[in-house]
């Protein structure tokens, strides 16, 4: 991957602003040429530095109670409880963590019972689960995708 320089960086920080920016205003802002902001955009895309996703409001859809779980794993069984969480719906996020737990996921659900049913039902039937600690979010400070200063 090339190394991205002040011009990749301001068409991030554009696009994280409104991802429907088009690239003729883009290239007006930046005081460059639309196709340089289209080469510029297509190299990022190919070199993954970012991709266009739709982020929605999970309590618009009817997903009223998220979720972060930790998941305390047996030796050597990390990875393939991971691989096994990414097939559920419900499940936004796994990650594997240091401290604690062994894995992270963050998941949204219509409603309690929908929770209660995931832990029970469907977390308890994967081997090598240890255990769960189950929060639930009361109150929403910050949801950012924004990483570029």
């Amino acid at each position: 991957m090339g190394k991205l320089d002040h011009i990749d960086f301001a068409i991030l920080g554009y696009l994280q602003e409104n991802g429907k920016r088009s690239y003729t205003e883009i290239a007006r802002l930046l005081d460059v040429s639309e196709g340089t902001i289209r080469t510029r955009i297509n190299r990022m895309l190919k070199e993954d530095v970012f991709e266009f996703v739709i982020h929605t409001n999970p309590n618009k859809i009817g997903l009223h109670v998220q979720a972060i779980i930790g998941i305390s794993t047996k030796l050597g069984m990390q990875e393939e409880i991971a691989i096994q969480l990414n097939r559920y719906n419900e499940v936004r996020f796994v990650g594997a963590f240091s401290g604690r737990h062994d894995i992270i996921i963050q998941a949204y659900f219509k409603n309690n019972e929908d929770l209660v049913f995931f832990v029970n039902k469907k977390l308890a039937k994967i081997d090598g689960i240890v255990s769960a600690d189950v929060n639930i979010e009361l109150k929403q400070f910050k949801d950012s995708f924004s990483y570029v200063p």
